[in-house]
C-alpha cells in the first residue's frame, strides 16, 4: 500500500490485496475450527470469567493466532460495503437498490447461521465421544434449560450489515462517533463477575451481552462488532480518496493500537473485561466474548499493520492460482463449507487428536477446499451483479 498513488481506488490491483488479506484470515480461522472438530479442543475467553489455561506455548499460540480473524471479518466487510456502493453507483444503481442488496445479504447471513452453520456445530458435537470435547476457559454466563439456538459470527455480521445498510450513508464524523461509542459503550455496559449467573433477555443477549439464556446462546452480539464494521467503512473512504495517506494512517494507527494494548494490560482495569492473569501468556490472553478493548487494540493493530504492507504484497498476488486471493474471493462459501469439511474429517477422531495431527488435517482440509472454491469462483463470476450467488 505504500507504493500506491493518490488516485481513486477501483476494482483492480488494490482490491486484490484486500482479497488476499481476507483469504489469510480464513485460513487462520480454519486452524481454530480444525482444533474443535479434530483435536476436540476449544477455548472461550468470556467476560468476567477465568480465562483459558494452556498446557504449553504451542497450544496457546494455536488459539491466539486466530484472534485477529473476527475483527478482520467485520472491518473488511465495512470496507467491502464502501467499495461495493461506490462501484454500483458508477454502474447506475440507485441508493435504494444498494440498500436493498445489503439488507437481503444481511438477512441471508442470519439465515445461514441458523440453517447451515448451526447444524455443522451440532453434527460436530454429536460425532465426538461423550466427554471428549475439552473446553478451556470459564463457564458460559447465564443459564437455563432447553434446546440451544446459537448466534455466532454470521449472525453478528448480518446484524452489522443491516445496521450500516441504512446508517452507512451518513458522513464520516457521525459514523466515527457511532463506531467508537459502540466499542467503548460495550466496555462500560458489560457487568462484573457477580452478575455472570443472571439470565438476561434474548434481546440483551443478541445485542450486547454474550451468554446463555434458556434456548438462546450468543457469543457474537451485534453492538460491539458493528463498531468495527463502521471503522472499516471509514478506512475504505480514506483509501478511496488518498491511498498514500491511508497507508500512513494504517501504519501509525497499527503501532498506536499495539501501544494502547500494552497500556490497557499494564493498567489492568478498564478495557480488559476480566482479571489480567500472570505471566506472558496471561498478558496476551484477552477477552473475546464480547471483544474487550484490549482484544480489539491488539487484533486491529495487527490487521492495520498488515494493510500498511499491501503495497509490497500486491505484486506477488497476480497468479490466478494463489490460494489467499481465491479463498478471499469466496470467503462466505469457504466459511460455510469448511465447517462441514472439518466436521467430516473429525469423524476419524471421535476422541480427539494431538496437535501435530490436527495441523496435518488442517492442511488436508485446505487442500480439499481449494478446488471447490476454485469452481465456485468461476461459477459466481458468470452471474449478474445482483444475483444471490454473488453474496457468497
Amino acid at each position: 500500500m505504500n507504493e500506491m498513488t493518490d488516485s481513486p481506488v477501483t476494482a483492480g490491483r488494490r482490491l486484490l490485496a484486500l482479497d488476499a488479506h481476507r483469504g489469510l484470515i480464513m485460513m487462520l480461522m480454519a486452524i481454530d475450527h480444525a482444533s474443535y472438530f479434530i483435536a476436540r479442543v476449544h477455548s472461550r475467553e468470556l467476560w468476567s470469567t477465568p480465562l483459558p489455561v494452556y498446557p504449553d506455548a504451542l497450544w496457546f499460540w494455536t488459539r491466539w493466532v486466530t484472534h485477529p480473524c473476527a475483527p478482520a471479518f467485520f472491518f473488511l466487510m465495512g470496507m467491502g460495503m464502501t467499495f461495493f456502493a461506490d462501484a454500483r453507483h458508477k454502474a447506475g444503481w440507485k441508493e435504494n437498490r444498494i440498500t436493498r442488496f445489503f439488507v437481503i445479504r444481511g438477512l441471508l447471513l442470519i439465515l445461514l447461521q441458523l440453517v447451515v452453520e448451526n447444524p455443522a456445530w451440532m453434527a460436530g458435537d454429536l460425532s465426538a465421544h461423550p466427554g471428549a470435547l475439552v473446553i478451556r476457559g470459564g463457564p458460559m454466563p447465564g443459564g437455563g434449560t432447553g434446546g440451544v439456538i446459537y448466534l455466532g459470527v454470521l449472525f453478528s455480521l448480518g446484524g452489522s450489515l443491516l445496521f450500516w445498510a441504512f446508517m452507512g450513508r451518513m458522513s464520516s464524523w457521525p459514523i466515527a462517533v457511532t463506531s467508537v461509542a459502540a466499542i467503548l459503550g460495550t466496555q462500560f455496559a458489560i457487568p462484573g463477575p457477580d452478575r455472570t449467573h443472571l439470565v438476561y433477555s434474548y434481546l440483551t443477549r443478541a445485542l450486547l451481552i454474550p451468554g446463555h439464556s434458556a434456548i438462546l446462546e450468543v457469543l457474537y452480539p451485534v453492538v460491539p462488532w458493528l463498531g468495527v464494521t463502521g471503522l472499516g467503512l471509514l478506512f475504505a473512504r480514506l483509501l478511496q480518496r488518498h491511498a498514500r495517506r491511508a497507508a500512513r494512517v494504517a501504519l501509525w494507527a497499527g503501532f498506536g493500537l499495539l501501544g494502547l494494548f500494552v497500556v490497557i494490560r499494564v493498567a489492568g482495569g478498564f478495557g480488559n473485561l476480566s482479571v489480567v492473569p500472570p505471566g506472558w501468556m496471561g498478558f496476551l490472553n484477552v477477552v473475546k466474548y464480547p471483544p474487550s478493548l484490549a482484544f480489539l487494540t491488539v487484533t486491529l493493530g495487527l490487521n492495520l499493520l498488515l494493510m500498511a504492507s499491501w503495497g509490497w504484497i500486491e505484486p506477488h498476488l497476480h497468479s490466478p492460482y494463489n490460494p489467499l486471493v481465491l479463498f478471499g474471493r469466496t470467503a462466505l462459501f469457504f466459511y460455510l463449507l469448511h465447517l462441514w469439511v472439518y466436521g467430516l474429517l473429525g469423524l476419524f477422531f471421535r476422541t480427539g487428536s494431538g496437535l501435530a495431527t490436527m495441523y496435518a488435517f488442517w492442511l488436508l482440509g485446505l487442500a480439499i477446499l481449494y478446488p471447490l472454491c476454485h469452481w465456485y469462483d468461476h461459477f459466481k463470476r458468470r452471474k449478474p451483479a445482483d444475483s444471490v450467488w454473488r453474496f457468497f
